[in-house]
């Protein structure tokens, strides 16, 4: 039998609530309640699972067009690793997929076990199924992913602002039409980065044009198919375009390389995370490097706070891409 709160909730009687305080010796539980609790989470072997120093990851996928087309999130898995075991933590990696037909019973199997903290990166997460995390009661981080309703703690990138800076380095390099790359399937980071850019195009007085705006498959396979089908339609291309990510960037460019379209000659491109594929695509690719291992340190960081804090202050912390200019900006 596995040692939850829940479990020792439904043997001795008592609400979760009073479980949790009384396991945590905190105040407004009586000394029989709280004996009576204590004697039944030894026999269930509670405070030896609770011993176990680990820290689980969860990466989440709703279709896995994000997780498994791009090395980002792995990065991030790295530098959380790394911490972990400088912090003398195990880290135990899980991987939800929302198609699996037993998905609803292992989410219930993760947020009952409270015997240790859950780091969720939630880039795929949509809103409707947030729900699925609401009931837990272990320390809850999530990476990539906030809701309004959120009680837990998050880690998120600075998207908005982020491309409202590389419109306006694009408008300093002499461009007026600047098109936008987007990704078919709308995370939440892909509908801030839309934001920045609307946001750069209006500060920069400069006109919103949607025919400048293309539809594109979010894999860099999928956007290299959807790209050449469009210039099959020889359509009035901007000078410039900025795309929800690299690999986006990428199968884009190499489309309009095959219909002879010069970048940055004739098309510059701009795009956001900075992989390693962009130092080495040709030419080599400016775009938005997001501090990917530091983001999986500093979860570390957070949930050790969390752990260690009785404070339940709600906080969301942004970190800051840094604009790293390579060869695919034409000055004009």
């Amino acid at each position: 039998m596995k040692a939850t709160i829940r479990e020792i909730s439904r043997i001795t009687g008592f609400s979760p609530a009073t479980v949790s305080n009384a396991l945590n010796k905190k105040k407004g539980v009586n000394s029989a309640t709280s004996e009576t609790i204590i004697q039944v989470a030894k026999e269930l072997g509670y405070y030896e699972e609770a011993t176990v120093k680990k820290i689980r990851f969860v990466m989440y996928k709703t279709n896995g067009l994000i997780i498994d087309d791009t090395p980002f999130f792995t990065m991030i898995m790295d530098g959380f690793q790394k911490e972990c075991k400088r912090n003398g933590y195990e880290m135990v990696i899980y991987y939800l997929d929302r198609r699996d037909m037993d998905f609803e019973k292992q989410v219930k199997n993760l947020v009952e076990e409270d015997s240790s903290a859950l780091v969720l990166v939630g880039a795929e997460l949509l809103d409707q199924d947030f729900r699925f995390f609401e009931s837990t009661e272990c320390p809850l981080l999530i990476i990539d992913y906030w809701h309004n309703s959120m009680k837990y703690n998050g880690i998120l990138i600075n998207n908005e602002d982020a491309v409202a800076e590389a419109v306006s380095y694009l408008v300093s390099k002499g461009h007026k039409n600047i098109g936008y790359l987007k990704g078919s399937f709308r995370i939440k980071s892909f509908q801030a980065r839309e934001c920045g850019y609307l946001k750069g195009i209006e500060q920069s007085q400069l006109v919103y044009n949607p025919e400048y705006t293309v539809l594109l498959s979010t894999t860099m396979d999928g956007a290299y198919q959807d790209m050449k089908l469009y210039l099959k339609r020889n359509p009035k291309l901007p000078t410039a375009y900025f795309a929800d990510n690299d690999m986006i960037a990428l199968g884009a460019m190499k489309a309009m390389k095959e219909a002879g379209i010069k970048i940055p000659d004739e098309v510059s491109m701009v795009g956001f995370d900075d992989l390693p594929f962009s130092e080495i695509s040709s030419p080599r690719l400016s775009s938005l490097r997001v501090p990917k291992q530091a983001m999986g340190e500093m979860a570390v960081h957070r949930v050790l706070e969390m752990m260690n804090s009785r404070q339940l202050v709600k906080t969301k912390i942004l970190v800051c891409p840094e604009f790293i200019e390579r060869d695919s900006v034409k000055e004009l």
